[in-house]
């Protein structure tokens, strides 16, 4: 073999080593990030991660800060039509509760009945045992399904009736017309004012995997939801909404191979009107996000796949503590009972 040929078959050689590397360098660019073997693997729906906090978040100076737990009737005048039940006698919880319609809705809104406890005086929902001197059956004016109509409002009329019938009370119902137009004015504010604000990561170079975003999320105190797809950073007090939500495409969370499925965005949401202000759910969620898009190397968007800048992010801030301003001063206070039922 002359030299001329040995140099060609070397330089084939060497090209080809070349194209070799080059499609298994590739190959392992297209593979989504998989999660780190030795840390702690997070099952979905167990929720056995401890949540963790920002920098400078004290989370027992927050449960000190935090409002405490409302001891109060479910029903309100404010957000509710309230028809008082007049009795001939006390009657038990017992026989209030086998009285109860099987259903506790009417159309799209929440029925409900509450007793006069005849021990502690206080408006309560029926329990066994108890006895109570005087009930009220009510329906919610409005919520994220509409204002209550004409329709329903008659609904519950029957619905009221039948149900004193059955204890052997007397109702008494406010005037439709009135209440209607009460609802209607009720479900303008609310749509004024509900905010559920969503921010998308996107990956910039490789994918994800779903067992990589879980470890990331994991970090920053986020937990599985019941959902497959779905985390949720817990509240600090227990029994709350949870403060965020995190979401990704549910079916790549239940492929076979977990491993193999490749995600290239996931979103934080953040309800509003369902988190108490104390938490600082915003600040919580902008925390998150930053922290995520530079664990996971990633772009933070809009739904419109824009970038937010810390600008924009700002003047969101901004604009958040003027709706918190609002609720406040019309008693629908962000994460109160009255919010959260309103805003549902």
């Amino acid at each position: 073999m002359s030299t001329l040929q040995i140099g060609l078959a070397i330089a084939g050689g060497l090209v080809l080593a070349g194209v070799v590397a080059h499609g298994a360098w590739t190959s392992r660019r297209s593979q989504p990030r998989q999660a780190d073997p030795q840390a702690p693997r997070v099952e979905p729906g167990l929720g056995s991660v401890e949540p963790s906090f920002a920098p400078g978040f004290d989370a027992d100076d927050a449960a000190m800060s935090l409002p405490a737990v409302e001891k109060r009737p479910l029903m309100d005048s404010l957000i509710d039509v309230i028809a008082p039940i007049t009795l001939d006698g006390p009657v038990s919880g017992d026989a209030v509760l086998a009285a109860l319609p099987a259903t506790r809705r009417v159309g799209s809104k929440p029925f409900a009945v509450e007793g006069l406890n005849e021990k502690n005086q206080q408006w309560e929902l029926p329990q066994i045992g108890q006895r109570y001197g005087a009930l009220q059956a009510g329906i919610q004016l409005a919520n994220r399904a509409g204002a209550l109509n004409e329709i329903e409002y008659s609904e519950f009329v029957v619905t009221a009736q039948a149900f004193a019938d059955a204890v052997g009370g007397t109702p008494e119902f406010p005037e439709m017309r009135d209440e209607v137009a009460r609802a209607r004015e009720l479900d303008n504010f609310a749509g004024a004012h509900d905010a559920q604000l969503g921010v998308t990561l996107r990956a910039r170079n490789a994918a994800w995997s779903p067992g990589y975003v879980h470890q990331c999320a994991a970090r920053l105190g986020f937990v599985p939801g019941a959902i497959p797809g779905r985390m949720v950073l817990p509240a600090s007090m227990p029994g709350q909404p949870p403060l965020l939500g995190l979401a990704f495409d549910s079916q790549a969370a239940l492929a076979e191979d977990l491993d193999q499925s490749a995600l290239r965005e996931l979103s934080l949401s953040l309800d509003v009107a369902q988190v108490d202000r104390s938490e600082r759910p915003f600040a919580r969620m902008r925390e998150a996000a930053v922290a995520l898009a530079q664990t996971m190397d990633g772009l933070l968007t809009d739904d419109n796949g824009h970038a937010l800048s810390t600008e924009a992010l700002d003047q969101i801030g901004a604009e958040l503590e003027k709706l918190y301003d609002t609720l406040d001063a019309h008693e629908l206070s962000a994460g109160s009972i009255l919010a959260r039922r309103l805003f549902s």
